[in-house]
C-alpha cells in the first residue's frame, strides 16, 4: 500500500513541468536568504560554488574557474551547492576577519534561490553573490526572474548570454569567458586502442550530455550529415560520446534508431573521469557540433584548445570564437525554440536550424589532412586569445575596488 508521501510524489509528477517548476521557484524565493541591499566589502580569492562534483556544463564552469584560481595562487574554497545540495556551516577559510570572500554560484537562475536557501543565512550574510550564468536562448524563460532577486551581480561566458539576459539584471553583467587556457585538463595516457578505435581512419567525435538536452545539442542533424557525407565507408567514423543516456531512455533510443544499420557509427556512454574524456577527444580529428544554440560552448571550446578541426554551428555563443579562419562553421536558419522537455522555451525565442548540405561540405573538406593541420593550428590560436582569463581577474578585482552600481 502506497504512502500518503508516494501518493502525493505521483500526483505532483502529474503536473505539468511548467508549473512544477514555477511552483518549486516561488517557494525557495520566498525561503531563501536576501543578499545584503548595501554592497558588502570583500576580502581577497573567492568561493566558488556549484555542481563541483557533477559532469555538467555548469560543474565544469565551477571546476574551470577553480583550476584557473589554483594557477595564479588566488585563495579559493569549493563548495557543493546545488538545487539538492549545499548545506554548510560555518565560514570560509577565504574569509578575513570582518571580510568575506564573494561567492560564485554556478548554479543558473531558476534553481538559484533554492540554493542559497541550502547554503544557509549565516554563511551569506554579508557576503558578495554572484551568479555564473549561462543560458541558451536569446529571451530569458520566464523562471529567470526568481533568480534575478539574489544576486549583486552576474557573470556570464559569453555576449550572447549577457544580451539575453540585460534586461532581468541591467547594468549588472560583466562577460567573463572560462579560462579555459590558463589550466587545461592534461589528457590521458591513453591512444585509440584504449578506447576500441581503428588506426589510420578518420574519426569524428560528438560529444555532449543528454541532460543539457537532446532537442538542442541536436545529435539526429549529426548522425544524418555524417552519414549524407561518408555513407558506410569503413575509414570513416562517427564517435558519440553520450552521458546521463541511462536518464533519458527514450531519446536514446530515438538517437539509436537514427544510426541503424551503420556500422560505422559508435557509441560511448560510459562516465569518462575529465582526462580520460580529454584523451578521447584527442584521439580523434574532428569535433563536430551541430547545435540549435549554446550559452558557451565548452566542447567547441576545448577541441580548439587542443588544436582540433571544429564544425560548428555558425549561432550563437560559439560564433564569437569560432570563425572560417580556425574551423569550419555551418551556415543555419532561425527557428522558433520548441524544446520537449519545456526547459528552452521562451515566447518569441528562436534558434538555429542548420542547413544539411552545409554541414556535409564541411565534413568532406575536413578530409584533407592538410586542412586539419592549418585549422588546428589557428584554432589552438584563438583559443589561447578567447580564454586567456584576464577577464576573470578583472572581475574579481573589481569587486574589491569598482564594484558595478
Amino acid at each position: 500500500m502506497s504512502s500518503p508521501i508516494s501518493l502525493a510524489h505521483r500526483l505532483w509528477r502529474q503536473l505539468p513541468v511548467a508549473p512544477r517548476r514555477h511552483a518549486l521557484a516561488a517557494a525557495a524565493t520566498i525561503l531563501a536568504p536576501r543578499p545584503d541591499r548595501l554592497l558588502p566589502p570583500v576580502a581577497e580569492g573567492a568561493v566558488i560554488g556549484g555542481e563541483i562534483h557533477r559532469g555538467s556544463g555548469l560543474g565544469e564552469g565551477a571546476r574551470i574557474m577553480g583550476r584557473a584560481l589554483h594557477s595564479r595562487g588566488i585563495p579559493q574554497d569549493q563548495i557543493e551547492a546545488g538545487l539538492v545540495s549545499g548545506r554548510l556551516q560555518g565560514a570560509s577559510s577565504c574569509d578575513r576577519g570582518a571580510l568575506k570572500a564573494p561567492l560564485i554560484l554556478h548554479v543558473n537562475a531558476p534553481e538559484f534561490p533554492a540554493a542559497l536557501f541550502r547554503l544557509g543565512r549565516r554563511f551569506l550574510k554579508n557576503r558578495r553573490i554572484v551568479g555564473y550564468w549561462a543560458w541558451e536562448l536569446p529571451i530569458p524563460s520566464s523562471l529567470w526572474s526568481y533568480g534575478a532577486r539574489f544576486v549583486h551581480e552576474v557573470w556570464v561566458p559569453s555576449r550572447f548570454t549577457a544580451q539575453a539576459l540585460e534586461g532581468l539584471v541591467p547594468g549588472r553583467i560583466r562577460v567573463v569567458p572560462h579560462a579555459l587556457a590558463l589550466s587545461p585538463v592534461i589528457p590521458a595516457h591513453m591512444d585509440r586502442q584504449s578506447f576500441g578505435l581503428p588506426e589510420n581512419i578518420l574519426i569524428v567525435l560528438v560529444s555532449f550530455s543528454l541532460a543539457s538536452g537532446m532537442e538542442r545539442k541536436n545529435p539526429i542533424a549529426a548522425i544524418r550529415a555524417f552519414r549524407a557525407a561518408f555513407g558506410q565507408r569503413t575509414d570513416r567514423m562517427l564517435v558519440l560520446k553520450l552521458t546521463n543516456a541511462e536518464h533519458y531512455p527514450d531519446e536514446m533510443r530515438r538517437i539509436q534508431a537514427e544510426a541503424a544499420g551503420a556500422d560505422n557509427i559508435r557509441f560511448e556512454t560510459r562516465f569518462l573521469p575529465a582526462e580520460e574524456s580529454a584523451a578521447l577527444m584527442q584521439a580523434s580529428d574532428v569535433v563536430l557540433s551541430l547545435h540549435r544554440s549554446e550559452g558557451f560552448g565548452l566542447v567547441p571550446a576545448e577541441a580548439m584548445l587542443m588544436g582540433k578541426t571544429v564544425i560548428s554551428t555558425d549561432w550563437s555563443a560559439t560564433a564569437e570564437f569560432l570563425n572560417d579562419e580556425c574551423g569550419l562553421p555551418v551556415s543555419y536558419r532561425l527557428i522558433p525554440a520548441r524544446d520537449p522537455r519545456g526547459v528552452y522555451e521562451a515566447p518569441g525565442a528562436f534558434w538555429a536550424d542548420v542547413d544539411l548540405h552545409s554541414a556535409v561540405s564541411a565534413l568532406r573538406r575536413a578530409e584533407d589532412p592538410d586542412l586539419r593541420k592549418k585549422m588546428g593550428a589557428a584554432a589552438r590560436l584563438r583559443a589561447g586569445q578567447c580564454f586567456h582569463g584576464d577577464e576573470l581577474f578583472s572581475a574579481l578585482t573589481a569587486l574589491r575596488e569598482a564594484p558595478l552600481p
